[in-house]
């Protein structure tokens, strides 16, 4: 396999797993969005009503988001998005560790107060973080395989 093959499926698995994770965390929020509002009110980041806001935006933005990177459309627009989420997800999550808060994350959908044994926060940033690193190569290098970027532009790697 070339090694522009390799980099072609490289960018069609990272805009896969990228993708499709934004696209159930924001499906499974979608139909409870007091939840998903409370989930946000939880990390006791943001003044509670824009909170509430941010809680009822979210899921739709990650569903769009994740959409556009399975299609391979828009795709280093549609990473970088991807990736400051996965970002602010991984700062939302190390602020409530580091003050001890004792919440589910809410990322595929619940939140809100837990036990503290049952909190993961660990599991969750090195998950985040680890999505952050498919957007990331996804902005570095946005060309893959079964993209409507590539079907629509050509073969361009600036889109």
């Amino acid at each position: 396999m070339s090694a522009a093959a390799l980099r072609d499926h490289t960018g069609l698995l990272a805009r896969l797993v990228l993708g499709v994770v934004l696209v159930v965390a924001g499906a499974l929020k979608i139909g409870n969005p007091l939840g998903a509002a409370r989930a946000v009110q939880a990390y006791d980041v943001l003044p509670f009503e824009v909170a509430r806001w941010v809680g009822y935006a979210l899921p739709w933005l990650e569903i769009v988001v994740g959409v556009l990177l399975v299609l391979g459309l828009f795709t280093r627009v549609s990473a970088a998005i991807g990736t400051l989420l996965m970002l602010a997800f991984v700062v939302g999550i190390a602020q409530a560790w580091a003050r001890g808060l004792t919440i589910d994350c809410g990322c595929f959908g619940g939140g809100g107060q837990v036990a503290p044994e049952e909190t993961k926060y660990g599991r969750e940033i090195v998950r985040d973080l680890a999505l952050a690193l498919c957007g990331a190569w996804l902005v570095a290098r946005p060309g893959s395989t079964w993209s409507l970027d590539r079907l629509l532009f050509g073969d361009k790697e600036s889109v």
